[in-house]
């Protein structure tokens, strides 16, 4: 059993009457700690003053620093680890989704319409359907929704649901007609309105810039419906166990002002923001604008501290493999008429990256399409060329597919690639279909860019799948999300071990945030981020790591969750701590 208890008794001699050390406000006692320090990877207890580890060592070296106040957790044998830390997460529009209906478990369209019927009956009204997490497998070999099924349930409602991966709009008639969007509405430049072959009307499907046709129409959300989402966000990220969160660029054009960084310094007035924020602005083609620059000097030099950081500029490069619009080298396997495009110029695209890294900005580039990876290489490594070398760790965010020929050039720039295991879905049904044999080996290719030299961060990129870190896990470890796929799972030479997988959620993503001389493993002088969870994942069936449930989450020596679940030993152990917020 996890319990916290006040030690009454001061400790003043060791032994030999040596001169013990100064008591620490808390200590962890009998754990089995992963501290992810290559120096020191196992451990009993650790100690713990203000927000920073002092100690780490034996339950008999730890026990020397209780003194009449501190507090202290039994850990029960349980397993410690640092806290996880999210790479890649749109937590403002995740923590609004949580309101609205989820789409992400649909796998036909019957599931789909099911779920949208039980919305309109819950959700009686005459406002906007807003929505996300449509997968492109469950529409079929095409990919492709159509309006009929929402005009079918929302007559009279204009409805916009975004894909699972942000990048394709599916709209009925009644937001076609607000939006003015006729068989006569031209293209957008990065963007498609896809048509009817034979009648050219709007089939509903908006892909990429397309989508903001339509979204732009979309009234925001008031303020304190914001900061009631962000509340639910946050309790959610301490129940899954996260402690910091790399926001990787909040679309301006949804929510206007640069991620509302004034909710998140209100929360942290309030004494309720109980994750740490690494922030990115986007910045959007055809060029670097200077009020994007002012926008983020000005971030940077207001918000740079322990909790709130900005630091980061984001790109998007190219779109997505499932709706043929990630830029890939040669054609599509099932479109050889076709092979992506990006949504940059290579010369404006250059020209913002080398300007942004002179001012010392790390640049987030979001590179799906091997063609999109090696432009954004080749532009990390012009900007060195033209500022000099320098610890920029520029990042490639996703890489879904990587020209063996690029793969070792990450180690070599330093460029973090940041990924999302839970993207890695076995059943890769359109993916594979669209990007063939042959590239398909090198999909998703934790194993191949780690041993030439990568360092990998991980995240989950919600709201496009569930910030739930463990799932993640599971699939890097075994290429697998559950135990009825086919053994081996997906790509299997891309399996990387549990310690790597964990170290892309811990000191990986800490590295990749510029924060790991702070965070990211459990050493004196860290911050005092950790996590109890309800099982080994170094011990257990890799295809049960995706069930560990967390028992208790630290930031800065602050319990912000513990399991109150009196039905799981696993986490009621945790329901003796007091002081705490429980389940959300």
């Amino acid at each position: 059993m996890i319990t916290l208890l006040t030690v009454c008794g001061a400790a003043s001699l060791g032994n030999f009457g040596a001169i013990s050390p100064a008591a620490a406000d808390l200590v962890v006692l009998h754990g089995r700690i992963y501290t992810v320090n290559p120096q020191q990877r196992w451990a009993e207890a650790l100690a713990i003053s203000r927000d920073k580890i002092v100690a780490v060592g034996s339950d008999k070296e730890i026990s020397d620093y209780r003194g009449y106040s501190t507090q202290t957790i039994d850990a029960a044998g349980q397993v410690v680890l640092p806290g996880l830390t999210d790479s890649h997460n749109h937590f403002l529009e995740g923590s609004l989704s949580l309101d609205e209906p989820d789409l992400n478990d649909a796998r036909s369209p019957s599931d789909v319409r099911q779920i949208l019927k039980n919305y309109e009956s819950s959700h009686p009204g005459s406002g906007w359907v807003f929505g996300q997490g449509w997968s492109y497998n469950a529409f079929g070999t095409s990919g492709l929704p159509d309006k009929r099924m929402l005009d079918e349930i929302f007559p009279s409602r204009p409805v916009y649901l975004e894909s699972f991966d942000g990048h394709t709009g599916w709209v009925n008639n009644k937001a076609l007609a607000l939006a003015l969007i006729t068989r006569d509405t031209p293209d957008p430049p990065t963007g498609k309105i896809v048509r009817d072959a034979s009648t050219m009307e709007a089939t509903g499907v908006l892909k990429e810039d397309a989508r903001h046709l339509v979204k732009s129409l979309i009234p925001p959300p008031a303020r304190e419906d914001k900061l009631a989402s962000l509340r639910k966000g946050l309790a959610l990220a301490n129940h899954y166990g996260l402690v910091r969160v790399h926001a990787a660029g909040e679309p301006p054009d949804t929510f206007g002002d640069f991620f509302d960084l004034d909710l998140f310094e209100q929360l942290r007035r309030e004494g309720r923001l109980t994750v740490r924020f690494y922030v990115s602005r986007v910045i959007d083609p055809p060029a670097l604008a200077s009020d994007e620059l002012t926008s983020l000097e000005g971030a940077r030099n207001r918000y740079h501290d322990e909790w709130i950081s900005v630091g980061a500029a984001k790109f998007f490069l190219d779109g997505v493999i499932e709706a043929h619009t990630a830029a890939m080298l040669s054609p599509y396997s099932d479109d050889p008429r076709i092979s992506g495009s990006t949504l940059w110029a290579a010369d404006k695209f250059n020209l913002a990256v080398a300007e942004l890294d002179r001012r010392g900005f790390q640049i987030f580039t979001h590179a799906i399409g091997d063609r999109a990876v090696r432009l954004a290489l080749d532009a990390y490594q012009r900007a060195e060329m033209a500022n000099g070398r320098r610890d920029s760790r520029h990042r490639i965010e996703h890489i879904e597919i990587v020209s063996s020929d690029d793969i070792p050039r990450f180690a070599s720039l330093n460029v973090i690639a940041s990924m999302q295991p839970l993207h890695a879905y076995p059943d890769a049904g359109v993916w594979s279909l669209h990007v063939g044999p042959e590239r398909e080996k090198l999909g998703f290719a934790w194993n191949s860019l780690q041993k030439a030299g990568a360092r990998l961060a991980f995240g989950s990129d919600w709201e496009v799948v569930t910030m739930n870190p463990w799932p993640g896990i599971q699939c890097a470890v075994t290429r697998q999300t559950d135990e009825g796929q086919p053994k081996g799972g997906w790509i299997p030479e891309q399996r990387i071990s549990v310690a790597q997988a964990i170290a892309g959620y811990t000191i990986g993503a800490a590295y990749a945030g510029h924060r790991e001389t702070m965070e990211g493993s459990l050493e004196p002088g860290k911050l005092a981020d950790l996590v109890i969870v309800s099982q080994n994942p170094f011990e257990i069936d890799p295809l049960r790591i995706g069930k560990t449930e967390v028992i208790l989450t630290m930031v800065g020596g602050r319990v912000v969750y513990r399991s109150t679940d009196e039905r799981s030993p696993s986490r009621s152990t945790a329901r003796n701590i007091p002081g705490a917020p429980s389940n959300p």
